[in-house]
């Protein structure tokens, strides 16, 4: 599987929330509302997630292995940079 297209949808000016972006997989599916995210200095990717029944917020969707997420949050970390130069 592969990510075909990062869009950063949303350059927000928030403490912690950085931006708001799209990915598309294969050219065939998307996940949006992943989130850029400032914790102390460092950026990191939060997948799209909700609150359940107990508060807690859970994943709607995710990668399953290291490496595609190591791989999603390259590209849209990247995309994040490219957007805030533009």
């Amino acid at each position: 599987m592969t990510i075909t297209d990062v869009k950063v949808r949303r350059l927000l000016d928030d403490e912690r929330l950085k931006a708001i972006v799209s990915i598309t997989l294969d050219g065939e599916f998307a996940v949006h509302d992943i989130k850029v995210i400032d914790s102390g200095g460092r950026l990191f990717v939060a997948m799209p997630s909700r609150k359940d029944q107990e508060g807690v917020y859970r994943d709607i969707a995710h990668p399953v292995t290291s490496a595609f997420r190591e791989m999603t949050e390259r590209l849209v970390l990247s995309a994040y940079r490219a957007a805030l130069s533009s």
